[in-house]
């Protein structure tokens, strides 16, 4: 997992090859400015979700996990709390769902949180358990780059 802000995603390029794609993506667009939705940047390989998404307490975020893609996950318009623990101190069992590529674990605890305003990002590779969506808003905007590993 990282955390940092927008204006250093550039330093990040070097982890995947399609980073500098999200970074371009990033500053020819205004994120705000998208409709809900996915919006494809290099196919199945590169899209970015965005989402109005309700805010959940961390007992009603679920822990996910993913294998082929990494996340992305910026807030646009409110902070965002984000769950995290390694996957291999998962401790319940779940099933994988390999057309969303997510397997999601209801009950499972984080063991660190870490909060991302806007303007800051959160990157989650496939080893990162994380659970999204915790929020002290009733709804807030995000984006969600989706990243093949």
């Amino acid at each position: 997992m990282i955390v940092d802000t927008l204006e250093n995603l550039k330093y990040y390029e070097a982890l995947n090859p399609l980073f500098s794609d999200v970074v371009k993506f990033i500053e020819e667009n205004d994120l705000m400015a998208l409709e809900p939705g996915k919006h494809e940047i290099k196919g199945k390989d590169l899209f970015v979700n965005i989402i109005n998404q309700k805010g959940k307490t961390p007992d009603e975020a679920v822990m996910e996990t993913h294998r082929n893609m990494l996340d992305i996950q910026i807030p646009l318009d409110d902070n965002e709390t984000y769950g995290y623990l390694p996957l291999e101190d998962i401790s319940v069992e779940a099933e994988y769902n390999a057309e969303k590529d997510v397997t999601k674990y209801p009950n499972q605890p984080s063991s660190t949180y870490v909060e991302c305003r806007p303007g800051m990002f959160a990157i989650f590779f496939p080893q990162d358990g994380h659970t999204p969506c915790i929020a002290n808003c009733e709804v807030f905007k995000k984006a969600v780059f989706k990243v093949k590993c």
